[in-house]
């Protein structure tokens, strides 16, 4: 990798972590000018604003990331209630890159960054929209092998499952991890009643 291909991915690895930890909007780009010791020169030679950079942050390194926790675990599910249960169990507890108190970078971003900016939406949409497709697929192909109810409908169960991820993300940036097991024994009786 290049010096400039180096320091531009540091930037937006250290821009990451500070738009994890205090929200888009509250950090400035000197703020990961600071904490990347890069001078302004060298950011607005790869970027030429912070939406630019936080377009490159959300497709070279959240989405990355976020695709191979969350949609490749069910690409080639063969038991799909299980490996349903493990992608999110993984996503909850066994995520080190994912810190309880801040919950999930996505949803964060989400929720902050959707309502006000079409291509921050639509950028943070793609990651969304595999994410559900995998899950749908995982349960069709459940279905056609008999370990899925023939009346389940997939995409239905894609959205609960989704949405029951955003809830508990941020629930647990009040009660902490202990409220993921509390959400994961439930979410295990569910996927089991869709046998």
């Amino acid at each position: 990798m290049s010096k400039a291909a180096t320091t531009r991915l540091m930037i937006l690895q250290k821009a990451f972590e500070l738009i994890y930890a205090n929200g888009y909007q509250a950090t400035s780009i000197d703020d990961i000018i600071t904490n990347t010791a890069v001078t302004k020169g060298a950011f607005f030679y790869h970027f030429p604003n912070k939406d630019e950079m936080g377009l490159a942050m959300i497709n070279e390194v959240m989405y990355p990331g976020m695709h191979a926790a969350m949609v490749l675990p069910l690409i080639n599910a063969t038991n799909p209630i299980l490996e349903i249960y493990k992608m999110m169990k993984g996503l909850l507890i066994e995520n080190p890159h994912f810190i309880v108190k801040y919950g999930c970078p996505a949803i964060n971003l989400i929720e902050e960054m959707s309502p006000l900016n079409s291509t921050f939406n639509k950028a943070l949409s793609k990651l969304a929209n595999q994410w559900q497709e995998a899950i749908e697929l995982t349960i069709r192909n459940g279905k056609a092998a008999g370990k899925v109810r023939k009346d389940v409908n997939a995409t239905q169960t894609a959205f609960f499952i989704m949405s029951g991820y955003g809830g508990i993300r941020n629930l647990g940036k009040l009660y902490g991890k202990d409220c993921y097991g509390v959400y994961l024994k439930e979410l295990k009786r569910y996927l089991a009643s869709l046998q």
